[in-house]
Order: C-alpha cells, then sequence, then structure tokens
C-alpha cells in the first residue's frame, strides 16, 4: 500500500463510461503494481472486459455477482432473487475490502444495486467507512444518492449527449461490451 489517503470514487449518471472510468483507472494501477479487485453486482454475461481483466493476472482479481439485470433484457427472476444474489456479492466484496489485501477495488454497478433497491444504502456507508485509509475504493452506477456523493472526494457524471443506439445501432462488440 502506498501510504497516500485512498479515495472514494463515484462514476454515476445516465451516460456511458461509469465501468469504462472505473477500468481505465485499474489499468493505471495495474501499471504501477498495484493490486486491484473488481467485484460486478448484476453482470454475469460474457464482456471483452472479463477477458481484459484476465490478462492483467496476477495483479487483478475479477468477480462477478448477481443474477443480470434487473427487468431488463429478458430478465424474468423474482426480485427476492437479485437481492439475495447482491446481498451475497456485498458480503464478498467486504470480506475483501477489509481484508487489506488490495490498494484498488472497483464495485462496479453497486450504486445502481442500491438506486434499484437490492441493496440498502446502509451497506454501502458501512463499506466507504469499514475501507483502510488508504486503500482507493470506486463505486459505479445510475442515480448516486447525494448521501454517497457527499462521502465521495471524486464524483463524475457520465451524462448522455449521443448515442450511436438513437439511431438503431445496437451495442458493439469490442466497444459497448
Amino acid at each position: 500500500m502506498s501510504g497516500e489517503k485512498g479515495l472514494v470514487i463515484v462514476y454515476t449518471g445516465e451516460g456511458k463510461g461509469k465501468t469504462t472510468a472505473a477500468l481505465g483507472l485499474v489499468l493505471r494501477a495495474v501499471g504501477y503494481k498495484r493490486r486491484c479487485l473488481i467485484v460486478q453486482f448484476g453482470k454475469v454475461w460474457f464482456t471483452g472486459e472479463v477477458a481484459g481483466v484476465k490478462k492483467l493476472s496476477p495483479f487483478v482479481k475479477f468477480i462477478q455477482g448477481g443474477k443480470g439485470f434487473v427487468k431488463i433484457l429478458g430478465d424474468k427472476l423474482p426480485l427476492k432473487e437479485h437481492k439475495k444474489a447482491a446481498k451475497e456479492t456485498f458480503e464478498k466484496l467486504y470480506k475483501e475490502v477489509v481484508s487489506g489485501k488490495w490498494d484498488v477495488v472497483v464495485a462496479d454497478e453497486i450504486i445502481g444495486a442500491v438506486a434499484s433497491r437490492l441493496l440498502p444504502q446502509k451497506l454501502v456507508v458501512r463499506l466507504i467507512k469499514a475501507k483502510s485509509r488508504d486503500l482507493d475504493l470506486i463505486l459505479t452506477g445510475h442515480h448516486a444518492s447525494r448521501k454517497l456523493i457527499d462521502m465521495a472526494d471524486l464524483v463524475t457524471e457520465m451524462k448522455p449527449i449521443k448515442h450511436p443506439f438513437e439511431k438503431g445501432i445496437l451495442a458493439k462488440k469490442g466497444v459497448d461490451y
């Protein structure tokens, strides 16, 4: 660990790029041989980021949790299944954060899990308070609450200006997933 104050960083908003920004930070951190953990809430299918992150071993560990996105992309699972998976993923995340093994931890889509009521916000508040002084903790997802924004050191809001989907262009392999 560096001994410098670890930051709480929030990437939020309706625009694309929250996970990409977090992964870019991980890429930079690996360049300095910092140990990084990425825990994804709700994303369970294969994406290029999974394969790419595996190439950063041994500096990066990747954990996918959840049962997919809630109420979109054909989701038919009961909400209680999503809540249970989110809680299990959070428990793994919390254990890793307090372990002292990591320099950087990304909790990808945890803010969305709170906003969609899969996780109580108090758990994320507890996570922030429990992190070591020098751990950089990155939280991503739509609809960050005022409380999480206030607790963060850095907050960036992704705002959509233009998106190819508006012209009927679907998600692109290697760019969007």
